[in-house]
């Protein structure tokens, strides 16, 4: 008995210490061993083996699984932006979350005539064309026009299939390790060490479906990037020098103030420091001496 079970918990060991990149021949010595000491399965009739034998012979068929992910670009007035992508919103709201969510918004209203915006969600797979289209309606009706389409699908199928295998060949080994602690007996370390071995076959049962989840969910819900853009400003024109001139005033006068407050914070302490050295040297200098030091000459009265 002690020999089964440690058997079993050296054949696991070799199968699950990559943690997740373990090789085909290790799981087919993990299985081999685990079907060498479980329970006997009751046999099967003739008629359910020629049931599962005419099963067999038919190939199915797998639908491939792709996630798909929608961008779009629109451009229209800086002033309609935020009010279409309300209605977008709206648009979405309305069909529920099992249909359609918002994950994220963000709106910059700029300066001048230029903004941008954007708007991510997630739709149902099935409609998500469909929805592509009314969002078009919706930015045509606000004076806009689409400037950017961009569809991109990524295959899931090798994945999901690689992880529904891995799955259940970890359900089947946690079920053998789990009948043989509940029908072999052997030592108390050999009973806790197989205890941990079904805690880490969970473990990765449960990170599994996980991945399994996580993966369908992309397939049933496509991403939609919403892009808007403000119409570009018009070139040329003999106003347009005169009103640029004038919307730069502030920013010149502004400009030209913040530099002279500059210059006037550089240059003052050392204005304070020459004025006093001035004081100084004209409160102490000699009286028969110049500013600059140089000696006074007195003419001398002559006598006639």
């Amino acid at each position: 008995m002690r020999f089964s079970l440690f058997a079993i918990m050296m054949a696991f060991a070799l199968a699950a210490c990559s943690n997740g990149s373990e090789s085909g021949a290790e799981l087919q010595m993990a299985e081999e061993s685990a079907d060498a000491y479980s329970v006997e399965e009751p046999p099967v009739r003739d008629s359910e083996s020629a049931n599962s034998t005419a099963e067999a012979g038919d190939i199915p068929v797998s639908v491939p699984q792709i996630a798909y992910s929608y961008q779009y670009g629109f451009r229209l007035p800086a002033s309609e932006i935020a009010k279409t992508q309300r209605a977008h919103v709206e648009l979405c709201e309305k069909r529920g979350p099992e249909i359609c969510r918002v994950l994220n918004m963000d709106n910059s209203g700029g300066e001048g005539d230029y903004a941008t915006g954007m708007l991510n969600i997630e739709v149902a797979a099935p409609q998500a064309r469909a929805f592509g289209e009314q969002l078009a309606k919706a930015v045509d009706s606000n004076g806009g026009s689409q400037i950017a389409t961009s569809i991109s699908g990524e295959d899931l199928s090798k994945r999901i299939v690689d992880t529904e295998a891995r799955l259940r060949s970890r359900s089947l080994l946690s079920q053998r390790l789990t009948e043989l602690l509940r029908t072999k007996k052997g030592s108390v370390a050999e009973l806790v060490e197989a205890e941990r071995a079904v805690t880490q076959v969970n473990e990765e049962i449960d990170q599994a479906r996980g991945w399994l989840k996580e993966m369908r969910g992309r397939v049933a819900f496509s991403k939609i990037v919403i892009n808007y853009q403000s119409a570009a400003p018009g070139s040329g024109g003999f106003s347009r020098p005169i009103r640029e001139a004038f919307a730069g005033i502030a920013s010149t006068l502004g400009s030209s103030i913040g530099a002279a407050i500059t210059f006037l914070a550089v240059t003052l302490p050392w204005i304070l420091v020459l004025c006093l050295g001035i004081y100084l040297r004209r409160r102490f200098k000699a009286p028969d001496r110049t500013f600059w030091g140089r000696r006074i000459e007195v003419a001398a009265s002559s006598d006639d």
